[in-house]
């Protein structure tokens, strides 16, 4: 029994270690492609109709700032158009509707198109609109962001010249990244996902994606690759996938750069997490088999893409590792001094993390003091993605529930009365029982490694115990 735990133990080390692997490769592959550059071609004289669509549900906190910030966009007025794509089912509707009326007098073409359901969600939005979007171009930002005046200028003119070019996809950056540690920890995730991973994706060819925000899609790759559909809670990655397979052409430009507000509490982060996680295990299994029989894409391109997509397995095998300490601590099980040779692909990570925030800030010194936050955090989410994950994989029913957003004041947003706010919490989880559960598992684990003098497993279990545990703290107190 012993022996079949340790080989359980070592298998699932070795899943880890691969992906850590990747890493490696990651930044073996940025390493070759860090000098290439794409300016901004010369604006055509006659610019293209371009549609902006700002799909939102219940966001009275920022609904305001998006619409500002959208008719402040620097492009000829009668060759932009502006959608709010409302689904909300609160006051959210009477304020666009104040500052759409407000913008069409001052001659925006923006209109408010609000639907008295919610079926498709996001993607079933986007769609609905598509239809009274006039545009050859379409760009799409979510509610949380404050698209910059310059970003049409700055994006269109790549698509000229290039034919095949279906999508360009600009940089996140952060409206409140320095509101807390917990929103300086999902920077530096962020930051590494788009300075590095999306570098290498795009540049690289290898199965890029459309983000969700901050990109504009030329209306015939988006209408030929099939539209949005709302039968993944990931319609950006899928429609990207589908995309890619038709052969379109992306382009991930990083001097681009759109601010967004990040989750503000644990529980708006960890929907946020399972929904990415639940979406990426739907798209693997819908496109796997089409990603693998694509002769016109690399080996190396469909090997990335697939390990891309289920990147976020790693979290069910960080709780595999932790369920099997206790009883190999117990039976004293010592693994041989060869396993040292699994941690050295854990390298891989942090390096990317480290490298973006040198290229991306001059204090990126300072902002690593965050580093193990995000290593808390990360773990101690663990627990909810996995639940996403196995949903994805057995579950029939998936709704897309929403990240909420509070309004930032490093946005220009405002934060509303505590009553209010509290109307857009989310409801209770029983997930963080199970965190509370797997914490003092580990907690117990650790004086266990102690009392035998197993000091192997000691940080795994120290960092386990601390990262569940920070992150139910951080539960119970945004309740």
């Amino acid at each position: 029994m012993t022996d079949l735990i340790a080989l359980i133990y070592m298998l699932t080390m070795a899943a880890l270690s691969f992906y850590g692997f990747v890493g490696l490769l990651t930044l073996l592959l940025y390493w070759r492609h860090r000098q290439e550059t794409f300016p901004c071609p010369p604006a055509p004289p006659d610019l293209p109709l371009v549609t902006v669509q700002l799909p939102i549900y219940n966001e009275r906190f920022v609904v305001e700032r998006l619409i500002e910030a959208a008719a402040a966009i620097d492009y000829p007025a009668d060759r932009l158009q502006i959608q709010v794509l409302d689904d909300s089912t609160d006051d959210t509707t009477a304020r666009a509707a104040k500052l759409v009326g407000h913008y069409n007098r001052k001659g925006v073409n923006i209109s408010l198109l609000h639907r008295e359901h919610r079926q498709g969600y996001k993607a079933g939005a986007l769609s609905h609109a598509l239809a009274q979007a006039r545009g050859e171009f379409i760009a799409v930002f979510d509610a949380d962001f404050q698209p910059p005046p310059a970003f049409l200028q700055q994006t269109i003119p790549h698509f000229f010249h290039e034919p095949a070019l279906g999508m360009v996809q600009a940089r996140w950056d952060h409206l409140n990244a320095s509101e807390s540690p917990l929103t300086a920890a999902q920077a530096i995730a962020l930051d590494k996902h788009f300075a590095i991973e999306q570098t290498v994706r795009h540049r690289a060819n290898l199965f890029p994606k459309f983000n969700g925000a901050a990109g504009v899609w030329r209306r015939q790759c988006l209408e030929m690759a099939g539209g949005w559909k709302d039968d993944t809670v990931c319609e950006d990655l899928c429609l990207s996938t589908r995309a890619i397979l038709q052969g379109w052409q992306f382009r991930f430009l990083s001097d681009v750069v759109a601010p967004a507000e990040l989750p503000t509490t644990i529980l708006a982060y960890k929907n946020q997490q399972a929904r990415w996680a639940k979406g990426s295990i739907q798209c693997l299994g819908k496109f796997g088999r089409a990603i693998l029989a694509d002769r016109h894409q690399s080996r190396l391109a469909r090997f990335y893409a697939l390990i891309s997509m289920s990147a976020y397995a790693t979290h069910l095998f960080v709780l595999v590792l932790l369920l099997l300490q206790l009883p190999l601590i117990v039976f004293d099980y010592r693994f041989s001094s060869y396993m040292f040779f699994f941690t050295i692909a854990g390298v891989g990570q942090p390096l990317l993390f480290l490298l973006s925030q040198q290229l991306l800030y001059p204090d990126w010194r300072r902002r690593l003091c965050y580093f193990p936050v995000m290593l808390l955090v990360v773990i101690g989410t663990a627990p909810s993605n996995s639940r996403a994950i196995l949903q994805a994989i057995f579950g029939r029913r998936h709704p897309f529930i929403r990240t909420p957003k509070r309004g930032c004041p490093n946005g220009r947003g405002q934060i509303e009365p505590a009553d209010i706010a509290r109307q857009y919490r989310l409801p209770f989880d029983w997930i963080v029982l199970v965190e509370l559960l797997l914490a003092t598992y580990a907690g117990a684990g650790t004086i266990l490694a102690l009392v035998y003098r197993n000091t192997g497993p000691l940080f795994f279990l120290l960092t386990s115990a601390l990262g569940l545990g920070y992150v139910v703290y951080l539960g119970f107190r945004d309740m």
